[in-house]
């Protein structure tokens, strides 16, 4: 029989703290391999080399890793402290994508830091997590000036990313910031009205960018141009429905042979329907609720507002993103940029979602050290 792990305290680990470090190792390893088999035979066409982007992807989630772990071995009060240097440290990487940003598909979400390639909206999502929790959690305490100061820095953030465009990711930060300071506890009269400017916020992001207006159209319809801006949803259900019950098999779709657009990002998530079928969606979706309830849990047992609010940040945002890109890819929404968590190819949302996992798994550390 095993002894619980111990933390960097010497106190054992707790059972859901060991659930979590399993269910997060088995969604990297998932992730990687469903990667290998949606980008194959596109690395091999394009690059020479079928496992390309799994090289890639693994030195990244190689470093994610050591980042986790060095998370989980520190108290979160020491994050917490850091976490107003991260915001503007992260504020600042996104001034510097409006001027200096590389842009790819009509969007400058990019920089170019030598021969690496960074998304500064997506490393600042567990940034934003942290001095929430700083915020909200003794919103009362805080001065006026406080309040109005971060207040004015999380929505120069939301706007930053806003003009990339990456409406997206605007939207799921501000739904995150949102539920984090229902969570907490502000006045609803004041989370209505930020509600309200949220949503006005969207409304303008759609008039002024056109493809993100021509997207909500396709959404409705998408066979009303089943060649331009209905095609990608169009292949992401064709994908989806030919999975069937048990799915064409692992690395057998046909819909990654150059069909569906954005096979390695965006729309991985129909490449798994349509090789592990309605069985393999099923016990993905299993999978999340079994990583929310886990995630839930550690928020309701924490001894500390902080904590909570880091802990229910952290579970908004891994499952909320997976089921909103699910929801995407199966026509429940209109088509957005929001990678899978640790399913979509790229560095830097790696990065974001295994910072965020630690920081969740740390949540509950903290409830071992203080009990």
């Amino acid at each position: 029989m095993t002894k619980p792990k111990p933390n960097s305290q010497g106190h054992a680990w707790p059972a859901d703290a060991r659930l979590l470090l399993l269910l997060t190792a088995l969604w990297s390893v998932v992730g990687l391999l469903i990667l290998a088999s949606a980008s194959w035979w596109s690395a091999q066409q394009e690059l020479g080399d079928s496992l390309y982007y799994v090289k890639r992807q693994t030195l990244w989630l190689l470093m994610g890793w050591c980042l986790l772990l060095i998370i989980v071995r520190w108290p979160l009060r020491q994050w917490l402290r850091l976490s107003a240097v991260g915001m503007l440290a992260g504020l600042a990487l996104l001034v510097l994508t409006v001027f200096f940003g590389v842009t790819i598909n009509g969007a400058s979400r990019w920089l170019l830091i030598g021969p690496v390639q960074i998304q500064p909206s997506e490393l600042i999502k567990p940034l934003v997590i942290l001095q929430a929790a700083v915020l909200f959690s003794n919103w009362h305490r805080h001065r006026m000036v406080q309040q109005i100061f971060w207040a004015g820095v999380f929505t120069v953030v939301l706007g930053l990313i806003l003009r990339q465009p990456n409406l997206s990711t605007a939207t799921l930060l501000g739904l995150l910031l949102w539920l984090m300071a229902f969570t907490a506890g502000l006045p609803m009269v004041l989370l209505m009205g930020i509600a309200g400017l949220g949503l006005g916020a969207g409304v303008t992001s759609l008039v002024v960018n056109a493809y993100q207006f021509q997207r909500i159209l396709a959404f409705l319809n998408p066979w009303s141009d089943p060649t331009g801006s209905g095609y990608q949803l169009i292949q992401s259900i064709l994908a989806i429905g030919s999975g069937g019950m048990s799915g064409a098999g692992f690395a057998l779709s046909s819909q990654k042979l150059h069909h569906l657009p954005f096979h390695t990002t965006d729309f991985i998530f129909a490449i798994y329907a349509e090789e592990l079928g309605f069985i393999g969606c099923m016990l993905l979706l299993c999978f999340l609720l079994v990583f929310a309830f886990l995630g839930l849990r550690v928020a309701h047992g924490s001894l500390d507002r902080k904590s909570r609010l880091v802990a229910s940040g952290a579970t908004i945002l891994l499952v909320g993103q997976a089921i909103l890109n699910m929801a995407v890819a199966t026509g429940v929404m209109p088509a957005t940029g929001l990678p899978f968590p640790l399913f979509s190819y790229g560095g830097s949302a790696v990065l974001s979602c295994l910072v965020t996992a630690g920081l969740l798994i740390r949540a509950n550390l903290e409830h071992t050290e203080k009990s």
